[in-house]
């Protein structure tokens, strides 16, 4: 199975190869804002023409958003846009026109319909203070040292890695991965280097093919699964919430910029701010550590795997959990967990997102109307069944997967409510579950019986 993954690295840069790689990742910033300044030069002329009463085919020529058409009007004047163009390699300015190409056409794209989602904005000029730097390379001399330390990138040179590259070495000897690009990144005050590589992965199969399991993700838990394994929530944010709020003060106290004024911050402020970008950094890795870890063993030792779709971007409007919910990274356990179940040859099954999991009794699949949050505890009226909340969803998350099994890849019957239940007790009949693949949710009408369709049907 051939696919295409990346491998990231830390760096160890000296101070003449950091400032090489600095005057890459401006020339890619410059070469982005001249282009967005001719992309907008040219439509508001276009506007401003057709306030005139101009015809469309006397407006000025519009200008082509592609990559290519960019990269030919950036040659034409860079001679006397950037007079020391020669000083950097042609994949500095390739780095820039090419994320101005893909956003323009988001924007387009999102404008017109052709995206989902949210709405794109139009691109916004690259701040050279607060833009992160980075820059690509997709040609020239990238490879790895045969020692494993050090890798080869063009213009940049022999860099040395904070740690071995031994795993992506290997592959590539082996001849089963093959380079495609090289991106280095400064994050949190450190250098990275991340390799794409297309990889042919060997064929693998889960440890228990036939298992099924429900995941049911939370603040108290991380995870709360199925088969009663519970997940400990590590809340690395919260545990480092005292020294970053001493960093935080200690950086306020000391001269930072002003745009107003125009004033330079001071080195005391740039250590400051460099303290609490280290002590953010140190928090990130611990949770993508932890994750990695646990969707890792998931994908490895089970074969179906379901997993709700949940609606983050409400979650995040409670002021009170929202810290939590962006500290526990629900999003990132189900964007891991889709391509690992891929890697590991099992699959993973996304719950709808109405579908109300904790709401129903996992014994008699009773429905309540409602539920707070405060109730950590299932209680069904129904057929007396007391089961911890989570464990009960995970429960009926899993017995989604013989609903997903028997529709087969066609609609499922019962894909839970539209909308949120009207606080009427409890229901006492089944309701039907449903599922769709990951990616494919949230989009099917309700086809269960309700309890305001019985009472429209029995009046």
């Amino acid at each position: 199975m051939k696919t295409v993954q990346a491998y990231r690295y830390a760096l160890d840069l000296t101070p003449h190869q950091e400032r090489a790689v600095l005057a890459h990742a401006g020339a890619a910033r410059v070469a982005h804002n001249w282009a967005l300044a001719r992309v907008k030069a040219v439509m508001e002329q276009r506007a401003a023409e057709r306030t005139y009463g101009t015809r469309d085919n006397q407006l000025t020529e519009p200008m082509s958003w592609t990559l290519a058409a960019l990269r030919r009007a950036w040659n034409e004047a860079k001679a006397e846009v950037a007079p020391w163009w020669a000083e950097c390699s042609k994949e500095a300015y390739n780095t820039g026109l090419d994320a101005l190409a893909r956003a323009l056409k988001n924007w387009n794209d999102s404008r017109t319909g052709k995206r989902t989602g949210r709405p794109v904005g139009f691109p916004r000029f690259k701040s050279r203070r607060r833009t992160t730097p980075s820059v690509r390379f997709t040609t020239g001399t990238i490879r790895v040292e045969p020692d494993r330390r050090h890798v080869v990138l063009p213009r940049l040179g022999r860099l040395k890695l904070h740690e071995s590259a031994r795993k992506l070495a290997r592959r590539i000897e082996a001849g089963t991965a093959r380079i495609m690009s090289a991106t280095v990144r400064r994050d949190g005050r450190r250098w990275h280097v991340s390799f794409t590589v297309e990889v042919d992965r060997a064929e693998r199969k889960p440890a228990r093919p036939d298992s099924v399991v429900g995941v049911d993700v939370g603040i108290k838990h991380l995870a709360v699964l199925s088969t009663g394994e519970l997940v400990a929530n590590p809340r690395h944010l919260q545990a480092a919430q005292a020294r970053l709020r001493t960093f935080g003060r200690a950086m306020a106290r000391k001269a930072g910029p002003d745009r107003r004024t125009g004033r330079r911050p001071s080195n005391r402020w740039q250590r400051a701010s460099a303290r609490l970008g280290r002590a953010h950094a140190r928090v990130a890795n611990l949770r993508r550590d932890g994750l990695h870890k646990l969707t890792t063993r998931l994908a490895r030792e089970h074969g179906t795997i379901v997993v709700e779709d949940l609606n983050v971007a409400g979650m995040l409007r409670n002021r009170t959990l929202a810290r939590h919910v962006t500290d526990a990274g629900f999003a990132e356990i189900r964007r891991q967990l889709a391509y690992k179940t891929q890697w590991n040859g099992g699959r993973l099954l996304t719950a709808d997102r109405w579908y109300p999991s904790s709401k129903t009794c996992s014994g008699c699949g009773a429905v309540k109307a409602k539920l707070a949050l405060a109730e950590r505890e299932y209680h069904c009226e129904a057929c007396g069944l007391v089961m911890d909340r989570d464990r009960n969803a995970a429960a009926n998350l899993a017995a989604l997967a013989a609903e997903f099994d028997t529709a087969g890849s066609g609609s499922v019957a019962g894909r839970g409510a539209d909308r949120k239940t009207r606080v009427r007790g409890q229901v006492a009949a089944k309701r039907q579950p449903g599922t769709a693949p990951a990616g494919q949710t949230g989009t099917v009408p309700p086809r269960g019986g309700t309890l305001d369709r019985m009472l429209a049907t029995a009046s």
